[in-house]
């Protein structure tokens, strides 16, 4: 059974989001300055739209934490939405007479829009797009970063980069330190670590925005400092690479996961694909770098750092729309436009560490006892000497 447990709640255009995170221990040390980081760099990233510049996506802690450290109760979260103050009437709770301002009958050809409006029987489509809006992802990121926090107390470290936005690829070698890879790749506007790669990447952008088009890629997000052992062979739903598969492609967009090589790995012998077992030190086994594996067999963590790599399609919402249908009069005509991005790759790559760093903290306090962080700290440190010593 999952020890940490999360709910958000909220409207893109609503008064606020919410969340609620249950499981974290007491006592371990957490500011506003912790989640703020995370939310801040979810902004980032060439291709964004004008929403960006409203949000602040200021955090409020409103339990669960008290003088810096937490309670071991539920923390509960809450992010105003700025840009609420110009759709009150629109998003009004109350009761309404007559047709809503902004109504929408129009689908967008890959968005949730006609899907969730035969599933609720909601006409006004409008009501399904505010809940599958990614602006949901700004309180995801505010609970991962709190899961991050308690990952790094235990030495385990998140970050992600891009490595393909439409037809370019950045597969610089990953030769810097998981703990200090994010501060380089936040340096270039679409998070990639070839600065000529991201010359290209921005003029992508550019073209596509100027057709009214929006661009897809890759993503690709790192844990190192694990412990051997998160998750179990056990049962199906226990297994870690399943968990995290599930957390990625419950993001908005997200169309594809692998880990390691993986797809990749389909096309090679068997001797290619996989992490060989050489003599080490004092009695240790060593595979000399290599960690094909992505960090996980059989379900359970190697030790060796997780690697995810993501694929998320273009954003649905064009400015120059596809043929659609208006569902009050069956005719043909344009798909409804609301306001979004041309491409949000690098800020899905941010959120991608915060849905990494929620499964992974799930798995280390499943596996490890602990109320405290303290308790935490003791069982986990004492699990790899353990390891250490076989």
């Amino acid at each position: 059974m999952a020890r940490l447990r999360y709910l958000t709640a909220g409207e893109s255009h609503g008064p606020a989001l919410s969340g609620i995170l249950e499981g974290m221990p007491a006592g371990m040390p957490l500011t506003l300055e912790d989640i703020h980081a995370d939310s801040i760099r979810r902004k980032m990233g060439y291709g964004r739209g004008n929403r960006m510049k409203i949000e602040t996506d200021d955090v409020k802690i409103l339990a669960g934490v008290r003088r810096g450290e937490t309670l071991g109760s539920p923390i509960a979260l809450y992010i105003e939405n700025r840009d609420h103050q110009k759709w009150l009437d629109i998003m009004a709770i109350e009761p309404r007479e007559g047709v809503a301002a902004r109504a929408v009958y129009i689908p967008r050809p890959g968005h949730t829009d006609r899907v969730g409006g035969l599933k609720y029987d909601r006409p006004d489509m409008r009501d399904i797009l505010e809940r599958a809006s990614a602006r949901e992802t700004a309180m995801r990121v505010a609970l991962g970063a709190i899961a991050r926090r308690l990952l790094a107390e235990l030495g385990i470290s998140v970050a992600s980069r891009v490595v393909r936005i439409g037809e370019v690829v950045d597969e610089t070698p990953l030769d810097a330190d998981i703990a200090t890879l994010n501060a380089r790749v936040d340096e270039s506007p679409v998070r990639v670590l070839d600065p000529h790669a991201a010359e290209r990447i921005v003029q992508q952008i550019d073209t596509a925005r100027e057709a009214g088009d929006t661009l897809g890629g890759v993503f690709e997000v790192v844990a190192g400092g694990l412990p051997i052992g998160l998750g179990s062979h056990a049962q199906w739903d226990r297994r870690l690479d399943g968990r995290i598969g599930e957390a990625f492609l419950a993001l908005n967009a997200i169309k594809g996961v692998e880990l390691g090589l993986g797809f990749r790995g389909s096309a090679l012998p068997g001797s290619a694909v996989h992490d060989a077992y050489f003599p080490g030190e004092n009695g240790e086994l060593t595979r000399y770098g290599s960690n094909r594996a992505g960090g996980i067999e059989g379900g359970i963590s190697t030790g060796q750092p997780i690697v995810v790599r993501v694929a998320m399609k273009p954003i649905s919402t064009l400015m120059k729309p596809l043929p659609s249908v208006d569902l009050r009069s069956g005719e043909a005509t344009n798909a409804y436009i609301e306001r979004s991005d041309v491409c949000a790759v690098p800020a899905a790559a941010v959120i991608g560490e915060s849905l990494l760093a929620l499964v992974l903290a799930d798995a280390v306090l499943e596996t490890f006892p602990g109320d405290t962080i303290g308790m935490l700290r003791d069982y986990v440190g004492a699990w790899r000497e353990k390891i250490r010593a076989r």
